[in-house]
């Protein structure tokens, strides 16, 4: 009988649950990843909830890293980022395929497995995701000095973005927050940044904006609309460049 994994849809949860499909043996069409939340039920099939923990998710990196190497550990971390509900299953699929074939490393290059080609094009939508938002994230200045940027992202891209920022702003006490997942990056100058979820957030007071921050916003809007030729817009072209989702949270687009 095939048998589901039940766990939460984050890194440690998704990768303890291959570690439980892997340490019982189980081979591709004998084991799936669902999500808490969305599992959609399937007739014939035992769900088993996953005891999550750090030990597990870490023994599946190293297991990754050691036997599939550290590009393909890449491209399934992306991939588990992702927004996709199936993606627990492609992962796991992929890494049991990888077990069939002379060199697990150039498991990548298998693209004709449909778990294989699933991996590879959720690692390439995250990473275009993450991308963009290096791109496009703003950070405003609050009234405490914190520097605070707000995004609404479709994968957890929080992880991919946090080291462009602390290496280009060290010296800057600065909050990415994923308003989507309830999750959010927290960098203190001159130290690493770190990854925060599970804790609840007060959005006033990521509200309260600094004098100079306001007046900031004020002249840059005023820049934007002075630059501006309304007769030559175009607006079918603007989106191919700005995406309507990534409008919510920048200044610009404020009213």
């Amino acid at each position: 009988m095939k048998r589901i994994y039940i766990c939460q849809d984050n890194i440690t949860g998704l990768f303890s649950a291959v570690y439980d499909a892997w340490k019982q043996r189980r081979e591709s069409g004998e084991a799936g990843i669902a999500f808490r939340g969305s599992v959609a039920q399937e007739l014939f099939c035992e769900y088993v909830e996953v005891a999550e923990s750090e030990e597990k998710a870490i023994a599946v990196e190293n297991l990754i890293k050691r036997h599939l190497g550290d590009d393909s550990y890449w491209d399934l971390y992306h991939a588990a980022l992702s927004a996709d509900s199936d993606k627990g299953s492609a992962i796991l699929g992929t890494m049991l395929e990888a077990r069939k074939i002379p060199d697990s490393r150039k498991i990548m290059n298998y693209l004709t497995c449909p778990h294989v080609a699933k991996v590879f094009e959720l690692n390439r939508r995250v990473s275009n995701e993450a991308h963009y938002f290096k791109e496009f994230i703003r950070f405003k200045e609050l009234d405490s000095g914190i520097l605070v940027s707000k995004i609404r992202p479709k994968s957890q891209v929080l992880t991919c973005v946090a080291p462009h920022f602390a290496d280009r702003l060290p010296l800057e006490n600065w909050m990415i927050y994923d308003q989507t997942h309830g999750m959010f990056v927290v960098h203190e100058s001159k130290k690493n940044w770190v990854l925060v979820s599970g804790v609840q957030v007060n959005i006033e007071k990521l509200d309260r904006y600094s004098d100079s921050e306001l007046e900031m916003q004020r002249l840059f809007k005023g820049f934007c609309k002075s630059i501006s030729i309304e007769e030559r817009c175009s607006y079918n072209r603007q989106r191919q460049h700005l995406p309507l989702w990534f409008r919510q949270n920048m200044v610009e687009f404020e009213q």
